[in-house]
Order: structure tokens, then C-alpha cells, then sequence
């Protein structure tokens, strides 16, 4: 079995599920807010793991709010930042066309209380136009609240120019919102370093468990809580902290920083080779993001003519497991809102799937999934689905 959609959800790491299991078996467990013994020893293995995550994401110790995702962290920040932005007079949020869902959301939400909301143009390989979006800082000066993009797609793996946004905002005393979910863990990052005001990021991209994350915050004192409680981080997230999942935040983490980068130097020199070959064995195979610089391990791979989802089905009757990026309606399948912002047709936006893997994976996952998907791609181009 191969799975290959570590975007949507890695798989938890090797080193995280030994940890896990250990402490599960060994304790203590407690809450960490409690006074004694057993709260205290529970409290600074939490801690423990927040200091390892700062230092290995290059952030101050008090920079790191543990939370259920990146949604939370996208939702909070939003919320601390806008809802008092347009007394100040900023009534301005610009986003880009191949924003997450939990930005767009949130974009619409405040918009309809009162807020203009600026979509930044795609160009065709992937990256936001970086010209329009230095026009519109000059154009609206003075005048915006909030900037939020990604510093890579979910979909196409393309990364954006998020270091340069960052000093643009930064020189006009701009709030700068990246979302580096599908960044960190995959490749380097230090916050610090990268001038971002707010990063986001969820544990299960990167072999941590589900429903952790974490807010960076270059000012926590700014933001405003989504959920009150008892005065839990700091003040900034309430509730009784999940500190077994944020104890793995930390382990997964480490987990890349040790053996992670050299892994990702390899897995995308075999990716380069599988693309070339399968462009080789059909020339009309397009490959979405290609030209743009790419996180090591995405492919976004389109047979034009071809429906991604029935190569998705032959690919698992292989056993190897991938994803479209098509919502389906009435099973007609669509181009995602990332591709129609690319300016991608719909014979290309309807054949895509997304092959993602991690540093977990074997390298000889590409060879398998190459024949597996020139069968597919031979079987189904004899019948094309549109």
C-alpha cells in the first residue's frame, strides 16, 4: 500500500507513534493546570515541547500559542485583527485567489460586516502576482487592515514569495498573515527570520496528531481570544490544553529536523525523475505549478481529456491512494477555485490528482506510482471520460 496524500493528512510519524505508546504506558497524566506533582510534571513536558517548537521554527518561546489547527489560528487572527481595524479607518483584506478555505471564509465573513476584500491575481504557474499586489499596497495605503497569503498551495505545492510580502507589509505597518500549513514540515522555516506577523500550521501535515497546532505570533499580546475559559496559553486560548497532542508536536517535528531535510533533498530528486518520465511516456500530460519553485514532495498531474477521479479509482485498485482537488456535484466533477484562479481549462482542471508523499516515505514509492498510473493512464485514454 502506498499513500501518497500527505497534503491532506500525513500519516503519524514513526517516531511520534513510539513516543506515544510510551507515554501512554508510563504517564503521568494530569491536568497541567493543577498545582500538584502530577499537574506540574505534566505542565513542563507541554512546555518542554513549546520551547523545542520555537527553536526549531526559529521563534521566541512566549511567540508559540498551541491550538486544535491552522482554522483556529486563521479564525483567531482575523478576529483580533478586524474587529476593531475599522475604527481605525483600515476597511481593506486582500487575500489571493489559492487561499484555504479557512482564509476565503473568513475574508466573506468580514466582508459582509462592512470590510472590502481584494482578491490578489494568480499567474498560470502557480504564484500570486506579486506586481498587482505592490500596486494595491500603494494604491490603498493607510487604508489596509489585514494581508493574508499562503506561503504554499495545498494543491499545486507552489510556494509563494511570502518573505518578500512580508517586508512589503512590514514597511506599511501592515498585519501579515501566512498560512504555512503545507510549508512547515516540509521544508526550512524560522519565523523570526521571515518577518510574518502571524504563521499557522497543523500537526497532522506533518506526522503529529490530529486536531493539534499552533499559532506564531511575533506580538501574542494582540490578539484576542476565540475562546475565553479559565485563562489557559497565557490568556490567548482557553480550555484544558491537549498536552499529549502538543507533547507530539514537538517529537514530529523533531522528527524532520533530523531526518527530514536530507529525506526532502532526495524525495524531490526522485519526483523530478518521475515527472520527466511520465512527460516522456505522454507527452500531453500536463503538470500543474512546474515552472514556479515547488515544495519537494507535490505533484499536481493532469491527462487532459481524462476525469481525475477515474484515475484516482484505478490508482487505489493498485493500492496506491491520491486526491483530486474536484468537489464533486451530481458526480460531474469541477476545477477547483486554486486552477480557475491559475487561468487552467477545465480539460486540464477536471483530470487533476494530486500525488503528495513525506519524509516518511520510501523513494521506490514514485516507480510504483508511475506504472500504476501509465496503466491507468493507457486503459483510461483509450476511453476518454470527456
Amino acid at each position: 500500500m502506498i499513500y501518497a496524500d500527505y497534503n491532506g493528512s500525513a500519516p503519524i510519524c514513526e517516531d511520534v507513534k513510539e513516543y506515544f505508546i510510551k507515554r501512554l504506558q508510563d504517564g503521568p497524566f494530569a491536568n497541567p493546570n493543577s498545582i500538584h506533582r502530577l499537574g506540574t510534571k505534566v505542565l513542563t513536558a507541554m512546555e518542554n515541547s513549546r520551547a523545542i517548537c520555537a527553536k526549531i521554527l526559529g521563534a521566541k518561546y512566549t511567540q508559540i500559542i498551541f491550538n486544535s489547527g491552522a482554522t483556529e489560528g486563521i479564525t483567531q487572527v482575523f478576529h483580533s485583527v478586524l474587529d476593531s481595524a475599522k475604527e481605525d479607518g483600515k476597511n481593506f483584506v486582500i487575500t489571493s485567489g489559492i487561499e484555504h478555505s479557512a482564509v476565503i471564509n473568513c475574508a466573506k465573513f468580514y466582508e459582509n460586516k462592512g470590510y472590502t476584500h481584494k482578491v490578489v491575481p494568480t499567474l498560470g504557474n502557480g504564484v500570486i502576482d506579486l506586481k498587482q499586489l505592490k500596486e494595491w499596497m500603494q494604491e490603498f495605503k493607510g487604508r489596509i487592515a489585514l494581508v493574508s497569503i499562503m506561503a504554499a498551495n495545498n494543491e499545486t505545492g507552489v510556494i509563494q514569495p511570502f518573505e518578500e510580502i512580508a517586508t512589503l507589509c512590514t514597511s506599511d505597518n501592515v498585519p501579515f498573515l501566512c498560512d504555512t500549513t503545507q510549508f512547515i514540515g516540509k521544508c526550512e522555516f524560522n519565523f523570526q527570520k521571515s518577518n510574518i506577523d502571524y504563521a499557522v500550521t497543523s500537526g497532522h501535515k506533518f506526522g503529529a496528531l490530529t486536531g493539534t497546532g499552533m499559532l506564531l505570533a511575533k506580538h501574542p499580546a494582540k490578539l484576542h481570544p476565540l475562546v475565553i475559559g479559565g485563562g489557559q496559553e497565557k490568556g490567548i486560548r482557553g480550555g484544558t490544553q491537549n498536552y499529549l497532542g502538543y507533547e507530539t508536536l514537538a517529537v514530529a517535528l523533531n522528527s524532520f529536523q533530523n531526518n527530514g531535510a536530507d529525506k526532502y533533498i532526495a524525495l524531490k530528486e526522485k519526483k523530478l525523475v518521475f515527472e520527466a518520465e511520465i512527460k516522456k511516456r505522454f507527452p500531453q500530460v500536463v503538470i500543474l505549478g512546474e515552472e514556479a519553485p515547488r515544495v519537494c514532495s507535490t505533484t499536481y498531474i493532469a491527462y487532459p481529456g481524462i476525469h481525475g477521479q477515474a484515475v484516482q479509482i484505478e490508482l487505489e485498485s493498485a493500492d496506491i491512494f491520491v486526491t483530486t482537488s474536484s468537489a464533486c456535484s451530481d458526480n460531474e466533477p469541477v476545477t477547483s477555485k486554486v486552477l480557475r484562479a491559475m487561468g487552467v481549462n477545465d480539460e486540464v482542471g477536471r483530470g487533476v490528482v494530486r500525488i503528495s508523499l513525506g519524509h516518511c516515505s520510501p523513494l521506490e514509492s514514485y516507480d510504483e506510482i508511475l506504472e500504476a498510473l501509465t496503466n491507468a493512464y493507457e486503459k483510461l485514454g483509450k476511453i476518454k471520460s470527456y
